[in-house]
């Protein structure tokens, strides 16, 4: 049952890159690069949360503590994504990627990993 979650995981990432093309191509063209990023931070989270309400609905999860895992599961698979990925494959400088991580400057990437663990209780609740 888990690794149904673990795969459904993988349309998170297709979703992520839609939202940063639409990040790059639209919202970054009519508001600069910081509005852009927190835009599509925003956008991003509505896109996972229907995301994980339409699944939630279609496979429930069985226990608060499922949700807990899968949550623990899709943050870490995320930030393991984001940095090799990130870094390795979009020759992103470490410097630069951990540089969404500081809320001080406005960037608000961490808003979407805290979505990622807690929309599956949050859904698993309604």
């Amino acid at each position: 049952m888990i690794w149904r979650y673990v795969i459904l995981w993988l349309g998170l990432v297709l979703l992520a890159i839609l939202n940063g093309l639409m990040r790059e191509k639209v919202f970054r063209r009519y508001l600069g690069e910081l509005k852009a990023h927190q835009a599509s931070t925003f956008s991003f989270i509505l896109l996972i949360g229907v995301y994980v309400w339409v699944f939630s609905n279609i496979w429930p999860l069985k226990s608060l503590n499922q949700a807990l895992l899968i949550g623990g599961i899709w943050l870490f698979l995320t930030v393991i994504f984001e940095f090799i990925f990130g870094h390795y494959a979009m020759k992103k400088r470490w410097q630069t990627l951990f540089a969404d991580y500081n809320i001080g400057k406005g960037r608000t990437w961490i808003l979407v990993l805290l979505w990622t663990l807690f929309a599956p209780v949050a859904f698993f609740q309604l």
